[in-house]
Order: structure tokens, then sequence, then C-alpha cells
């Protein structure tokens, strides 16, 4: 799936101004789907909403299939991208290259899980969406695993670590756990020994917990 009709019906489409921008439209149809699932993601509510003419949707996006289009789009940039850059992330050591991807698990700002939680359900109901995901946990698990082989884990053995470590977080996201920020940090080091295999260090947890503005 790609994201199409950029142009509007008589040019390049205007980036601001009356119609609104491609953003704006693209933003309010994430806050649209997060709050009331696919079925709120509609051109006229849409417009309604930002105070905007139908019409203007046109100059952004093709149709309804394109903005949808374009919501897998930015939740690929937001949780798949960040995920990868977050296991090439430097570290020393490998509790600390972990300690890197539950830093970026535990910032919701970073990797959204309303966003993870709301397009897996999308792709329950399509195969394409579920290649899509599909396509993306693989990409996910790739980068976790040349994480762990960089630091001299043998292959499957870093194959099994990356399950462990992604699966844990999908587990969370999926069954929708309430736990307040503090009392997922205080199991971060027993997380850490787990999935790596050796425990943080007390400079290490003092890094991570200073990235979270701690």
């Amino acid at each position: 799936m790609s994201t199409s009709g950029t142009d509007g019906p008589s040019g390049p489409s205007a980036d601001s101004g009356w119609r609104g921008s491609r953003d704006v439209w693209l933003a309010a149809a994430k806050a649209a789907f997060l709050d009331g699932g696919l079925g709120a993601v509609r051109i006229q509510p849409l417009a309604a909403g930002l105070g905007l003419s139908r019409t203007s949707f046109y100059w952004f996006f093709r149709d309804r299939a394109a903005i949808l289009d374009a919501l897998l789009d930015l939740w690929d940039v937001q949780n798949t991208d960040a995920l990868v850059a977050a296991t090439e992330a430097y570290a020393e050591t490998v509790s600390e290259a972990v300690l890197n991807v539950i830093a970026l698990f535990i910032d919701e700002a970073r990797f959204e899980p309303r966003f993870e939680l709301a397009v897996r359900g999308w792709a329950h109901g399509s195969d394409a969406v579920m290649t899509r995901v599909n396509r993306a946990d693989a990409k996910r698990l790739d980068a976790i695993r040349a994480m762990f082989e960089r630091f001299g884990i043998p292959s499957d053995e870093a194959d099994v670590r990356a399950r462990t470590v992604y699966l844990v977080q999908i587990g969370y996201i999926s069954m929708q756990v309430r736990e307040t920020r503090e009392e997922r940090l205080t199991r971060v080091a027993d997380y850490v020994k787990t999935f790596a295999g050796a425990a943080p260090t007390p400079a290490e947890m003092a890094r991570f917990r200073a990235g979270l503005g701690l």
C-alpha cells in the first residue's frame, strides 16, 4: 500500500491556508482512528471537525483509501522506524543496548501503544493490513536480532532473545496491561537480565533513567 493523491484537481496541493494541510488532515484522521476506530475516519466528519470544506480534503488525498494508506505509513514511521533506530543506538554492552530498546517502549511519545493496538485491531479485518503488520513485525525482529548479534550472540540465540524482547512488549500492548511507569521501572533491571543474559550496571541504569528524564 502506498500513499497517493497529493495533487489537487488543477495543480500541486497547497501546504497551508483555507484548505488546511496534508499534516492537519492526517492528524485529524489519526485522532479519529484512535478515538473511534476505522469507521470514524470519514471525510465529512473530519472536515466538520477541522472547520474545512469536504472538497479541501481532495487537494491532499485522492480518496478515503489514500488517507487510510497514509495512516499506515505514519504508523510505520512512528513505531517501526523508531524501534529500528533504538536498536542501532550507541551502546557499550548488550545490557545497555537492551536498555535503549526498553526506553523506547516506555516513552510513549516515541513508540505509541494506542496506535500500535489500533493498527493491529484493524489488521484482523483486513488481509492487506495484516500483510503490512507482518512485514513490520519481521523488520522489527530483524533489527533486534541484529542488535544482539553485534555483541557476539550466535544467530539462533539472538533470534530467541529478540523474540522474547519483542513479544513481551507486544503482549503488554495487546493485553492493555495497566501499570504505572514506576511499577514498570522497578522491573527493568530484571527484564534486562532476562533478555540479555547480563544484568545492567548501576551506571547503565543511571543513564537509562536520565534518558527518560528521571
